[in-house]
């Protein structure tokens, strides 16, 4: 079966990292549209140079991955009438030869599934602990999924169908969308194949702290919007960040205090509260994730320390909402 296929790269500064990425899509594709989200670098003129269709976004209009990929999307639509099929990739990523060849004959054989997605590894899962933590973080189950990351093969009819990303999601807009997706009874997977490599760049820890802010930003918002389904679609994130990183931290120094003040030694007790949510997550990932000891044991302890800064997020997400501002991007780049 011959597909016509297009891509949709978006990218802000991403220097060589989006030539590379270009550069592996050439051949993959009919039609590639690079959407830039106001670069001061030279993204725009090598992508042009490389006869990709390029959208530049209105600077003006607060910038979020969903608005790129949906501009894109359209634009890749009004070029190519006849698309069936669209490959998201990140401009930080670089695409595996036969990936697309590989999802394409899955969504073929497989009509109720309206994307796939396949695996992403980092380049350098070694440079820092926070590179690590990010190549962990992409090696999720393989088989029927409940969302994709930004890297993926979907049906250009189911993305149309629910009308693409919503562009006020200014992180977890793709698992929003699957969600969505889902609710119009669309399959979403993710299958044994190396879709994708990423170069994560997280070398300080306030890049971790930002991207992690980020997250808890993604679980209020989600929660705000789609909290009330059946699903509880995020509710139990963002009660076990409100948990774990609010209301134990504050017990713990409660306690710390009152044995200050003269209170019995049991007190400090409380102080183990973090250690059980350590061993609880280690075993899982040790267990579940199949990760050595070493890394199920420092993938555990970002998790618990991760809750505060999602705790943040959650804060940023609410103060937001309520003093009714736009929604602008967390970066941690």
């Amino acid at each position: 079966m011959s597909n016509t296929i297009g891509a949709v790269i978006i990218g802000r500064n991403e220097g060589e990292r989006l030539k590379k990425c270009i550069q592996s899509m050439l051949s993959a594709t009919d039609t590639m549209v690079y959407v830039d989200s106001g670069s001061s670098d030279d993204s725009v003129a090598y992508a042009r140079a490389n006869s990709v269709l390029v959208v530049e976004l209105d600077t003006s209009i607060p910038f979020s991955a969903g608005r790129a990929r949906n501009e894109g999307f359209q634009t890749l639509l009004r070029a190519t009438p006849n698309l069936d099929y669209v490959q998201f990739v990140d401009g930080d990523c670089q695409l595996y030869p036969d990936w697309i060849a590989t999802a394409a004959e899955f969504l073929d054989a497989n009509p109720h599934c309206a994307l796939v997605c396949g695996q992403r590894k980092e380049i350098y899962p070694q440079a820092s602990v926070y590179n690590t933590l990010c190549d962990i973080e992409w090696n999720t189950p393989v088989g029927e999924a409940l969302a994709s990351g930004g890297d993926f093969l979907a049906r250009a009819n189911a993305l149309s169908e629910v009308g693409g990303f919503d562009p006020t999601v200014i992180a977890g807009e793709e698992p929003e969308m699957c969600f969505r997706l889902r609710e119009k009874g669309w399959k979403i997977w993710r299958i044994d194949c190396l879709m994708t490599h990423h170069d994560a760049q997280m070398t300080h820890i306030k890049q971790w702290w930002n991207r992690v802010k980020r997250c808890g930003h993604a679980f209020a918002q989600g929660a705000a919007m789609h909290g009330d389904s059946p699903e509880r679609y995020y509710r139990r994130e963002v009660k076990s960040v409100m948990v774990w990183g609010g209301l134990v931290p504050a017990v713990m120094l409660l306690c710390l205090l009152l044995w200050l003040a003269g209170g019995p030694p049991w007190l400090l007790l409380s102080w183990l509260a973090p250690g059980l949510l350590w061993l609880k997550t280690f075993r899982w990932a040790k267990n579940d994730r199949q990760l050595s000891m070493k890394y199920a044991a420092v993938y555990a302890f970002y998790i618990v320390l991760g809750k505060v800064p999602e705790l943040v997020g959650i804060l940023t997400y609410k103060r937001r909402a309520r003093k009714k501002q736009n929604l602008t991007i967390i970066e941690y780049k």
